[in-house]
């Protein structure tokens, strides 16, 4: 079936169970093999991609919805999500539904509430649903075309993202458990979009308190093994409180 079917079948029942003119926008990032990602789904019939995202049932309260709408794309729980910014210009998606009835649901005028997430790249199960033909991590160094004003969303969240480095506990979200201090190096200098110095990154670090330094190391590769690290969650949670002050 294609996707305008779908959407015409779906819209008499969206009217009803849906709040009217609102939807969520997710911006989900990971971490994995030295690259930021970001999860994106390609639509039926369609050569732009898309943030996964949806609406608001009237009986949930907004938080619920987007985790909702998180898991059934991941099957992740337990997701860090911060709400960022609404997304509100004229017309944003009348070109998307230009072929549309003025009456589908998805044709009408939307504010989307955006929510960035970040989540353990290993313990997400991408899943493809039935207005989908993919769903698939990229890199945000090579990102695809973008449906409507999804890419001005991405950019946002990146960048709302590095604004918040020093304030939202960002590496514990991405990193897995155990990780290196190149790994988190490499985290920080992609969303700062920069390089940071070696040595003057790991001193401040290990001055912050907020890391565990663990009797064991990455095994593999001809050179010394790292030595592996662990947050310190609670000393990690009590730091961020007041920021960590240094700058990047």
């Amino acid at each position: 079936m294609d996707i305008k079917r779908i959407l015409e079948e779906k819209s008499e029942v969206s009217w009803e169970i849906y709040l009217p003119h609102l939807s969520i926008d997710c911006v989900v990032f990971g971490f994995y093999n030295t690259e930021l990602k970001v999860l994106v789904t390609k639509i039926k019939d369609q050569n732009q991609w898309a943030l996964p995202g949806g609406y608001i049932l009237k009986s949930e309260n907004l938080s619920d919805a987007a985790n909702r709408i998180l898991f059934d794309r991941t099957g992740a729980e337990n997701i860090y999500l911060q709400q960022f910014r609404v997304f509100g210009d004229l017309n944003r998606s009348e070109d998307f539904f230009k072929d549309y009835s003025d009456t589908l649901w998805n044709k009408q005028r939307f504010l989307s509430i955006g929510f960035y997430a970040l989540v353990d790249y290993s313990k997400v199960n991408l899943v493809i649903d039935e207005i989908s033909d993919a769903c698939e991590w990229v890199s945000i160094d090579d990102l695809p075309e973008f449906m409507m004003d999804h890419r001005f969303i991405l950019d946002k969240a990146l960048m709302t993202l590095r604004k918040q480095l020093n304030h939202k506990p960002i590496g514990l979200n991405l990193l897995p458990e155990k990780f290196t201090m190149p790994e988190l190096q490499k985290l920080y200098e992609i969303i700062l979009g920069k390089k940071l110095n070696r040595g003057n990154f790991y001193r401040k670090m290990l001055r912050y308190d907020i890391l565990e330094k663990l009797d064991e190391s990455r095994k593999g590769g001809a050179h010394k093994a790292p030595d592996l690290y662990k947050f310190d969650v609670e000393k990690y949670q009590n730091a961020l409180q007041n920021g960590l002050s240094e700058g990047w």
